[in-house]
């Protein structure tokens, strides 16, 4: 049985302090992201802009280099990749997102069987708590309060360009201009998520927050707070979880999510059936 009660102590250890900060930035940054990928049906995007991230923190392990910074060049050139293949394949969103998970995961393999790494980088391959530390608190602080602004301030251009990118441009939305820097968003927010949540699991922050509130049927705004409540719950739950049965942070707080949309499903269906009968 696990000991539940070493949550006594928990804050006492400053890299579960680091953690606990960076796990609510995280439950804010990739469901604010996720609603507009969801709502272009991007939902995969998360896993190849991991990929790509895992591909960079594995080149910056080669080269002696800071991991997460190079995960997040990468996973941006990613991000200008995707939106440049779109208009080469504008039909086969699935195709373009395709081409650039095989490329990433190819260097990611690549360099991780070579015998060349000097670190261990399976903890951006699961996630790991014991390696965060402030410089990444704040890194992803930055990145969620930038996210975040820049997100508030293009919110009616990407809602038109998710739904309908011909009435986007009939209405003079900067259609390539909104989609490049929405990927450059999206592409820095997994990269800054990796190294807690791991590369295997972060569309699961991404996307399923996302799904359970849409569950709801409530507009933009609703679904999007639901979503971070969902997001930030799932986060500090997998985080907690991960400290006191000694797991991968990232396994559970994908647990989590899943959890929480299966039990909404459950309870708006039940909800419905009695509503129904009265």
């Amino acid at each position: 049985m696990p000991d539940f009660s070493v949550f006594s102590d928990i804050f006492s250890f400053s890299f579960m302090r680091y953690a606990f900060f960076a796990s609510i930035c995280i439950g804010i940054l990739c469901p604010t992201i996720g609603i507009f990928i969801v709502l272009r049906r991007f939902s995969l995007l998360g896993d190849t802009l991991a990929h790509a991230s895992l591909a960079g923190a594995a080149t910056g392990i080669l080269c002696s280099g800071n991991p997460i910074l190079y995960a997040i060049g990468y996973s941006v050139a990613a991000g200008a990749g995707i939106d440049l293949l779109q208009s080469r394949f504008p039909r086969r969103s699935d195709l373009t997102l395709a081409i650039v998970l095989a490329l990433s995961a190819g260097i990611a393999v690549t360099l991780m069987s070579s015998g060349l790494l000097h670190a261990n980088a399976e903890s951006f391959l699961f996630g790991s708590i014991l390696t965060v530390d402030r410089s990444d608190a704040i890194a992803i602080l930055v990145l969620t309060a930038a996210a975040v602004l820049l997100t508030f301030l293009l919110r009616y251009d990407m809602i038109y360009v998710a739904f309908d990118e011909v009435a986007a441009k009939f209405a003079g939305v900067r259609i390539r201009a909104v989609s490049f820097l929405f990927s450059v968003i999206a592409a820095a927010s997994v990269a800054a998520s990796i190294k807690i949540l791991g590369a295997l699991v972060i569309s699961s922050m991404v996307a399923i927050p996302v799904a359970s509130a849409l569950q709801f049927r409530k507009g933009i705004r609703a679904t999007a707070v639901i979503s971070i409540a969902v997001s930030v719950v799932s986060a500090i739950g997998g985080l907690f979880a991960s400290y006191a049965l000694n797991v991968a942070p990232g396994g559970a707080t994908a647990l989590i999510s899943v959890f929480i949309l299966l039990s909404v499903i459950l309870i708006l269906r039940i909800r419905a059936k009695i509503t129904g009968q009265s």
